[in-house]
């Protein structure tokens, strides 16, 4: 199958510029991976990574002579980066694996094109293209794999999986992206019998991983596949089982929430267990961490009042996000003026401050504090009607009394 390939970074002059350093003494180049797949089916761009028939000292002294800057990311596995003009450009020296351990993959350098092609994961990341666009298929089914939106393994997958066992959760989430129906049998039983070697990947890769895969925008068949074939045990065993994602997508869809919020599905994905638990099993930020908590339903909207309250204690987007979740698993159904009322609420500021208080004989210490957050209570509880001559006057009161 001929095909070329047009795409805007192929044109960009940074681009051409990397790509002359690296040939300018006859080096075989060509552009790899995800770059080549997304222009082919006119997908969104990923980032430009390119091999070269060099080792990768080799690739540095050509950039080098260029005036290009390289990192030496990943050096001792031939890779090189480079960037110009604010954009990086992964260079991979093209290398043959040797002896794996599940983690990564001692390395031979010069490699052919096929060689190269036979080591990477999957089919659809196997195709290549050069300076015009022509695209190039060693392997010889990529291109009709991509096509059919199938998504395996190169070879045997038990090989390819115990080469690195990342790529047992990288087949879920390519399948998200790319794939259509059901997933390929082979690839599942070898993720199924090799499930355990999870444990040998580093929590912040797998964490990496799954936000990913739930970045998609339907990722309810791999999710129901990762269950069933046991992977989610050792990934994320905090998830919980026959989570309503399809219910979800269909809501988020109905309400044109896109891009997709991989934090609202995490938040479905793992409701009941503790943020913390989750934070702690992905490696996910103080931050990350902080919004997923915000997202867990402690109670549901009903009406408007509920609406406002929780658009008030946990912002807008967390609130609606609690709202689509509680609705896809069973909750109330969602009534349209209540995306209104819960940014209504968010929009609410507490009308009395502590000065306020101050200025009618409190003293600061806890008896403010919790005067304040009585206030506070009071003015929720009023649906944010109480005024602050009323929250002043009931808060003195207290003092008096008390």
């Amino acid at each position: 199958m001929s095909l070329e390939i047009r795409a805007p970074w192929l044109e960009a002059e940074t681009t051409k510029a990397v790509w002359s350093a690296l040939t300018a003494d006859g080096a075989f180049v060509r552009f790899v991976g995800g770059c080549v797949r997304n222009a082919v089916i006119n997908g969104p761009p990923t980032d430009v990574d390119l091999v070269i028939d060099r080792a990768p000292e080799g690739a540095v002294d050509l950039l080098d002579r260029a005036g290009i800057r390289v990192e030496p990311t990943g050096f001792d596995h031939g890779v090189v980066m480079a960037v110009l003009d604010g954009q990086s450009f992964e260079i991979a020296s093209m290398r043959r694996d040797v002896t794996p351990d599940g983690r990564r993959s001692k390395v031979e350098f010069g490699a052919d094109i096929l060689e190269d092609a036979q080591r990477r994961d999957f089919t659809i990341n196997a195709l290549y293209a050069d300076e015009h666009g022509h695209v190039e298929d060693p392997i010889g089914w990529a291109l009709s794999d991509l096509e059919a939106r199938r998504v395996r393994f190169i070879g045997s997958p038990a090989k390819r999986i115990q080469e690195d066992y990342l790529r047992i959760l990288r087949l879920f989430r390519f399948h998200a992206w790319y794939g259509e129906g059901e997933m390929e049998p082979p690839g599942l039983v070898a993720c199924a019998g090799l499930a355990g070697g999870l444990e040998r990947v580093s929590r912040e890769r797998i964490g990496a991983e799954i936000m990913k895969l739930l970045a998609a925008p339907d990722p309810s068949i791999a999710l129901k596949a990762i269950e069933e074939t046991g992977v989610m045990e050792h990934a994320l065993p905090e998830a919980r089982r026959n989570g309503p994602f399809a219910a979800l997508v269909a809501l988020e869809r109905r309400y044109g929430l896109q891009p997709v919020d991989p934090l609202r599905r995490l938040a479905l994905l793992t409701r009941g267990a503790a943020p913390e638990e989750v934070m702690e099993r992905l490696r996910l930020s103080r931050h990350t961490a902080n919004e997923l908590a915000a997202r867990s339903v402690s109670y549901p909207i009903t009406d408007s009042s509920t609406a406002r309250r929780l658009g008030y204690e946990r912002g807008a987007e967390a609130a609606r996000d609690v709202m689509l979740i509680a609705a896809a698993d069973g909750g109330p159904a969602i009534h349209a003026r209540w995306v209104g009322d819960i940014n209504e609420g968010a929009r609410q500021k507490l009308p009395v401050t502590a000065n306020d208080l101050i200025d009618v004989g409190f003293t600061p210490g806890p008896r403010l504090g919790a005067a304040l957050a009585s206030a506070e209570r009071d003015w929720v509880a009023s649906d944010f009607v109480l005024d602050r001559a009323t929250l002043v006057s009931r808060a003195s009161e207290m003092r008096e009394a008390g």
